[in-house]
C-alpha cells in the first residue's frame, strides 16, 4: 500500500559534496519546510542491489546509477520512479543541493497556490523557451560534458526549482525506453522537460525562482 504523502522535495546531491546537502539541512530545510513537506536528498549508487534505496532517517534517497555530473537526467528519474513506488502523492517539487532558500514562506505559498488553481497545474517553474536548437557552451562551466552537446526546439523549467504533478511524473516515466533516453542526455533540467508529453506543459506556470533561491556562496 502506498504511503499517502502529498508533496514532497527532492534536492539532488552526491556523496562527493555530501557537505552541500549538511549545509541545507543545517539551514533552511531545518526552518524553512512546512510540516506537510517531506524531502530526500538524491545519492547513485550503481552496486545497489535493488533499483532504489530509502534511507528515512537521513532523509536520502539512493537510486541505482552512477553519481556523477553527467548521470543526472538518469538518477532524477529513477529518483521520480522509486517516489511513486512508495509514494501517494500530488506534487514533487525538485532542486539542487547548492541552492538556499532565501525566503521562508515560499514552499508554504506554493502549495497554496497549486491547491487553489480552478485548473490543474502539472508542470511549473522558471520557464526556458528555446525556439532555435544551439550547442551548449555549458562545458565551459563542467568540462566532464561533451563538447557538441545540443539543446533542441522546447520549453523547460530551470533546474534551480521546479515542480511535476502526478500524472505528469507518471507519464513521463511510464514513457517507452525513458531510462535509456535520459542516460543518453546530460542536462538534466532540460531533459525533463524535453522528454516529457506536451500536454502536460500546455500549462506551465512561471515562478521567478531567483527571487525564492540563491546559490551558496
Amino acid at each position: 500500500m502506498l504511503i499517502n504523502q502529498d508533496f514532497i522535495l527532492l534536492i539532488l546531491n552526491c556523496v562527493k559534496y555530501r557537505e552541500k546537502a549538511l549545509k541545507q539541512k543545517e539551514t533552511w530545510l531545518n526552518t524553512g519546510l512546512p510540516d506537510d513537506l517531506l524531502y530526500f536528498h538524491i545519492i547513485g549508487n550503481p552496486n545497489l542491489e535493488t533499483e532504489y534505496v530509502f534511507d528515512n532517517e537521513d532523509k536520502v534517497l539512493y537510486v541505482k546509477c552512477e553519481d556523477d555530473y553527467n548521470s543526472l537526467p538518469q538518477k532524477v528519474i529513477k529518483a521520480y520512479y522509486a517516489v511513486s513506488q512508495v509514494y501517494n502523492f500530488k506534487y514533487i517539487f525538485k532542486t539542487d543541493d547548492d541552492q538556499n532558500l532565501i525566503q521562508n514562506n515560499f514552499f508554504k505559498s506554493i502549495i497554496k497556490v497549486l491547491t487553489s488553481k480552478e485548473k490543474k497545474v502539472h508542470y511549473g517553474g522558471y520557464i526556458v523557451d528555446v525556439k532555435t536548437p544551439y550547442k551548449s557552451k555549458y562545458n565551459t562551466i563542467h568540462p566532464e560534458l561533451p563538447d557538441d552537446l545540443l539543446v533542441q526546439q522546447c520549453k523547460y523549467c530551470s533546474g534551480r526549482f521546479y515542480l511535476l504533478s502526478n500524472e505528469a511524473i507518471t507519464a513521463l516515466i511510464n514513457k517507452d525506453n525513458i531510462v535509456e533516453l535520459l542516460s543518453k542526455e546530460y542536462l538534466e533540467d532540460y531533459a525533463v522537460g524535453y522528454h516529457l508529453p506536451a500536454e502536460f506543459k500546455q500549462n506551465i506556470m512561471f515562478i521567478d525562482t531567483n527571487v525564492y533561491f540563491k546559490d551558496f556562496l
